[in-house]
């Protein structure tokens, strides 16, 4: 494994670090992508489907940038994304001892975390305090340990260029997690900041930011074991997972979300022929495959690779250690038992907490309907009048006429500001909304619960539905989609003019989905036995990885991924990944026109890249009249790491991460470096298509390009002290 954390470490001290890093050129893009900074006025680049929601909602019939893409040739022409923000690390510290001191020893696990976020958000609110700057506490392995991130975020993002999806998509969903690969993944956007240096939200006044360092982007390109680096936020990663939890992804979870979303990606791919569906839901259906096919393969590494197997031998060595010593025993013994017994619990309720979450609010109608919840609880004034009664039994004595009306006040400003946002809201949910489309996804999902769940945890109206429309649940879709406000905007909106309980309790969407989250709320959460399994899992879970680090006390472990900037260190490679099959460890454009199917949306290739290859047009960015497309490195990443800059020893740019590996699609659980590889478009390919496909001359003249003949040798024994340096 050579995943380490980074960031600028100090003790407490004034912000912010005055002095510069790679780690300056790295953003948080969005909610869960990478993006690096290429140039000093602001210019971003991350992949193509970090950017598409963007895209895609800047799409019409009329100007299809999904379709065609767009390059803005000025700086007036980019385009402001409401939403969209940027985060740039400026410190890590390590807190735990400050968070684990304020803990007693005899307290119960939900104790534990309700005193660990009171200190966490005690932590964060003094870190940055009278500045500008964001804090956040994050706890790692397992909440054995927590280190303090400082951000600085960037609200004015504007996208700049996108190759149509014929080139940033290419390949689509058949290529998806796929080698070999010939896919132009990437989009550039533009950070923005107020004239006096500050973030700030959309305005014409504000300035392109200033990085404190950008990348170079190198046209050396890249051979067989060059070292290599990437630096991104990785999501998620269950590296310490056990056989147990294992058995239920295997058993449970993932099938379950690949049934669903294959279920979901036919409806949709059907009805997405028409254009204008097409544009709504291109977005919708890229994050439906994205890991309807990740959970498929996930299952099949984890079975190929005997990862089961591989857990169940390090838990017997676990327990065969903790035996020899009495202490350790009686500290750690009850753990994989307890673990154990856990799962067991769990695994009742998994296929009704994944039907909830993927099936029901995989429709629009339903996931609409949940957002008014919070308005539910204020239009009702049964809550206004028990609230004013507990302030009297609080007080012991009636409230007064006045105190009572600056209640009710506060209750009627609540109203008014959750329904202007929820009409913030609509405008979004509408655009990319197509009726008919989400009318045959909830009656096929609803029908879907109906047969996988268990009965007995089913909701009643579901058992009443059944029967009521004997199984048929399209006539009842169809009812709902009907008579409900949440299928129509104008209808919506009027409701949150004036909203009133009996209305909103009578809507059928409304009705559906409370019906099943208040199921899932009584079976599932309050007082449960689920409620009790998952904190013993969770105390388990701590211990189990406090006492693997006692164990091997030479071996330098590393924290499970979560969003948190990381260094991800390795080189370029082939692999194996079969019997007689033999993958090189680069791309070319010949391969695009080999894949070339005028009749397949996933493989067309437009005619001016066609022109371009057939005149070997390559410019400075070919290599020996060959133009290279993606390559391989043995990196360790996972989601989040998409955008992820790819560089070289010294620094700079050589290509842009977007994928891993099927036969590695374990990865998340266990690391296997022979087989696991990152899927990377190269940077002169890149360039490539900015400067002779879409002729955007102005972004190539504020990049700082290496010429090949401008590079040092770097030997690899030298990489170690330059990591370290960049490090300190």
């Amino acid at each position: 494994m050579n995943m380490v954390l980074l960031g600028a470490v100090s003790g407490a001290g004034v912000l912010p670090i005055p002095e510069s890093s790679l780690k300056d050129a790295i953003a948080l893009f969005g909610i869960g992508c990478t993006a690096g900074m290429i140039s000093e006025d602001g210019l971003l680049i991350t992949n193509h489907h970090c950017g598409y929601d963007n895209i895609q909602e800047h799409s019409t019939v009329l100007n299809d940038y999904l379709k065609d893409g767009f390059w803005a040739k000025k700086r007036e022409d980019e385009l402001p994304n409401e939403g969209l923000s940027v985060k740039f690390l400026v410190k890590m510290e390590d807190v735990t001892e400050a968070v684990l001191s304020g803990l007693r020893k005899d307290i119960s696990e939900d104790e534990r975390e309700t005193i660990i976020n009171k200190i966490t958000d005690s932590i964060a609110s003094e870190a940055v305090k009278e500045t500008h700057y964001i804090a956040e506490v994050k706890g790692f392995f397992k909440d054995n340990e927590f280190y303090l991130f400082v951000y600085e975020e960037f609200k004015d993002v504007r996208f700049v260029g996108a190759p149509p999806s014929s080139i940033g998509k290419f390949g689509a969903d058949t290529d998806n997690w796929m080698w070999p690969r010939h896919t132009g993944d990437f989009s550039l956007f533009r950070v923005y900041m107020s004239p006096d240096g500050k973030p700030a939200e959309y305005s014409k006044d504000n300035i392109p930011y200033k990085p404190k360092h950008y990348f170079p982007l190198s046209l050396k390109g890249v051979e067989k074991d060059d070292f290599s680096m990437i630096l991104g936020f990785p999501g998620m990663t269950e590296r310490y997972l056990t056989s147990h939890g294992i058995d239920l992804a295997l058993t449970y979870r993932n099938p379950s979300i690949v049934k669903i979303r294959r279920k979901k990606l036919d409806i949709m791919r059907e009805d997405m022929d028409k254009d204008e569906v097409r544009i709504k839901y291109s977005a919708k259906y890229a994050s439906v495959a994205n890991y309807w096919k990740y959970f498929k393969g996930q299952s099949q590494g984890l079975k190929r690779l005997n990862v089961m197997e591989e857990r169940k031998a390090l838990e017997n060595e676990f327990t065969k250690w903790i035996a020899e010593n009495r202490e350790l025993s009686y500290k750690y013994g009850n753990t994989l038992t307890n673990i154990e017994e856990a799962y067991k619990v769990i695994s009742k309720y998994t296929l009704t907490q994944q039907y909830l979450n993927e099936a029901l609010f995989g429709s629009d109608i339903i996931s609409l309907a949940y957002q008014f919840e919070e308005l539910e609880f204020f239009i009702n004034y049964k809550n206004l009048k028990a609230i004013i009664l507990q302030e009297e039994l609080r007080n012991n004595k009636k409230l007064s006429d006045i105190a009572k009306q600056r209640i009710e006040d506060f209750w009627n400003s609540r109203i008014q500001s959750i329904s202007k946002n929820l009409k913030n809201e609509l405008k979004a949910h509408f655009k990319d909304y197509h009726l008919p489309t989400d009318q045959r996804i909830l009656a096929a999902m609803l029908l879907l619960y109906y047969e996988d769940v268990p009965r007995e945890q089913h909701p009643q109206l579901l058992t009443d539905l059944s029967k009521k429309y004997k199984g048929d649940f399209d006539k009842y879709s169809n009812e709902v989609f009907t008579k409900s406000i949440f299928a129509d905007q104008k209808k919506t909106e009027s409701f949150l003019e004036d909203p009133d309980y009996k209305t909103l309790n009578k809507d059928p969407a409304y009705v559906l989905m409370s019906s099943f989250v208040n199921n899932y709320r009584v079976l599932l959460v309050s007082g449960s036995e689920l409620s009790e399994a998952n904190s013993k899992l969770n105390k388990a879970e701590r211990l189990f990885i406090e006492a693997l680090r006692t164990m091997y006390p030479g071996k330098n472990f590393y924290p499970d991924a979560n969003s948190t900037l990381r260094l991800t260190y390795g080189t370029v490679q082939d692999y194996y990944p079969a019997d007689a099959v033999y993958f090189n460890y680069y791309t070319t454009l010949s391969g695009v026109m080999e894949k070339e199917d005028p009749d397949n949306w996933e493989f067309v290739v437009p005619k001016k890249l066609k022109e371009l290859y057939d005149n070997k047009d390559y410019g400075r960015y070919g290599e020996n009249g060959v133009m290279k497309l993606c390559f391989l490195t043995n990196h360790d990443i996972t989601g989040g790491n998409s955008g992820s800059p790819v560089l070289d020893a010294e620094g700079n740019l050589i290509g842009l991460v977007f994928d891993g590996n099927w036969e590695a699609m374990s990865g998340d659980i266990e690391f296997e470096p022979e087989l696991q590889r990152t899927i990377s478009v190269d940077i002169r390919y890149i360039l490539f298509i900015i400067d002779k496909y879409a002729g955007a001359d102005n972004l190539i003249e504020e990049l700082k390009i290496i010429e090949p003949e401008k590079f040092k040798e770097n030997k690899v024994e030298e990489i170690p002290e330059l990591i370290e340096e960049e490090m300190r």
